[in-house]
């Protein structure tokens, strides 16, 4: 009989979102005429816009044409794409970073879990917390963590609280570690960091010759000028930082997928024997071995993005959902509820009332208002007695579910 990876027996409970949607299948069941609004996972609603519809109708043309017509394309990513990523998320920016820099990919959530396979199991990885399961789940699996203690904290893994009575910035870790999981905006919290804030990190990176992993699926929704859009801004991040990006959240890409890495070259690890080894070209293999490409129909949709027609369409759909975010804020204060994030990013948190627990507070919200949300200590222990909302949704939605809360608390 084959042996199982036991490291899966360590995760806890299941994955966040397949529990939330256990438990509304269930009041679901029992409550057939519950209008449920859901404000849980983050998954976008509005249609794709029309210049990105516009080049796949496109592309479908082509491949109906012999002359035209694409097979494998390279696994990193289409020339036409690659160099669009660069000269406009990048180097628009005065960011450093080259096309052949940029490996596209069908998601940010993928390629944050595969990134894992080019380092050692030996590592010490420091996570925020709350922060996006996936970053502790695929750590589990790939064995770098021991078991889970009662409030959900692997004993393998440097937790970093960020929480209301520390503004939500993280603190240097008070030992060494080799990868650094940061995400800005974030994920769950709807807060960014500033300059100083990332110049801090990069600066204890080099120091301690370590590897930030930077997800910056939400740049896009940054509305305060100085933010920075990408660790990239950061004198000295190429030396230090790996880059997850996406179209999903961006440019509505969540059901047609479309993502991309950056990692620099120059930036090392270390093998067992001491020699320095270039990431890139470690990271270029996995991807080549394991990885068939995104679609050239997708691809070029993904270059619409960055047209003169695309800009303003896509801008106009980050603008609704963060329209969508000011309106639940505004809501949600206006209940009495303490409130952050929501003006750089997509998503809203809120101090759960009453001293409800966060899964409390998801079945009083679900049963009293028939919505749907996510449970902060899904997003880890310092998540506890939080409640995420999110603006990815109609605007009757919003506004519906704006006028329900009130009668919820």
């Amino acid at each position: 009989m084959p042996h199982i990876n036991d490291d899966y027996l360590k995760l806890k409970a299941g994955y966040l979102f397949p529990e939330i949607g256990r438990r509304v299948k269930k009041f679901a069941d029992e409550h057939p005429d519950a209008k449920i609004i859901r404000l849980g996972i983050g998954d976008v609603t509005e249609p794709l816009p029309p210049a990105i519809i516009a080049a796949m109708h496109q592309a479908v043309d082509e491949m109906a044409k012999r002359e035209t017509f694409r097979g494998y394309g390279p696994e990193q990513g289409y020339d036409f794409l690659r160099n669009a990523i660069a000269a406009n998320d990048f180097q628009a920016r005065g960011a450093n970073v080259s096309a052949d820099e940029i490996f596209v990919s069908d998601g940010s959530k993928c390629d944050s879990g595969n990134i894992l396979e080019i380092f050692g199991a030996d590592n010490v990885v420091a996570v925020t917390d709350p922060v996006y399961p996936v970053y502790v789940d695929t750590n589990v699996m790939a064995g770098r963590t021991g078991d889970a203690d009662a409030a959900g904290r692997y004993a393998g893994l440097v937790y970093i609280p960020v929480t209301a009575e520390n503004n939500f910035t993280p603190a240097l870790p008070d030992r060494k570690v080799d990868l650094i999981y940061l995400c800005y905006p974030n994920n769950p919290t709807g807060t960014v960091a500033t300059k100083e804030t990332l110049k801090q990190w990069v600066d204890y990176a080099r120091a301690n010759d370590a590897v930030i992993f930077f997800d910056a699926a939400y740049e896009a929704y940054i509305t305060e000028p100085g933010i920075p859009h990408s660790i990239y801004e950061i004198d000295g991040a190429r030396e230090c930082a790996i880059e997850f990006r996406s179209f999903s959240k961006t440019a509505g890409f969540t059901g047609t997928r479309c993502a991309f890495t950056v990692v620099p070259k120059g930036l090392t690890g270390k093998a067992a024997n001491g020699q320095r080894v270039e990431l890139h070209g470690l990271w270029n293999r996995r991807h080549t071995t394991k990885f068939n490409g995104v679609s050239y129909i997708i691809q070029r949709g993904a270059e619409a993005v960055y047209s003169e027609a695309g800009k303003p369409q896509v801008r106009q759909l980050i603008d609704f959902y963060l329209e969508n975010a000011k309106i639940l804020c505004a809501g949600l204060r206006s209940a009495g509820l303490t409130v952050y994030g929501g003006v750089n990013a997509p998503y809203v948190w809120l101090k759960t009332p009453g001293n409800k627990t966060s899964w409390e507070f998801f079945d009083h919200l679900l049963a009293k208002a028939n919505l749907v949300g996510t449970p902060g200590s899904g997003f880890g222990a310092s998540g506890e007695g939080y409640f995420r909302l999110s603006a990815f949704n109609s605007r009757a939605n919003i506004e519906e579910a704006v006028r329900r809360i009130p009668a919820a608390l």
